[in-house]
């Protein structure tokens, strides 16, 4: 068996791509003003988990988002 072309290549690399976004989950629905946030946990710049569930009836949450923040761009 020889072996695959170039050509060939290409097209099982852009069929693979195009197999990855179609099987990509879809993105759950954007809540709506009232509506209750949903769980969530990332971690903290210490490098620590915090979960939206750890504040719950205790503290007011307030999340910002940087687009790019803290990279070199």
């Amino acid at each position: 068996m020889s072996k695959p072309s170039l050509l060939h290549r290409w097209i099982a690399a852009g069929l693979l791509g195009a197999a990855t976004l179609f099987a990509a989950p879809v993105q759950a629905q954007m809540p709506k003003p009232g509506d209750k946030a949903p769980a969530f946990s990332v971690n903290s710049t210490t490098g620590k988990p915090v979960a939206l569930a750890d504040y719950l009836g205790k503290k007011n949450v307030v999340l910002f988002f940087y687009i790019a923040a803290f990279t070199d761009t």
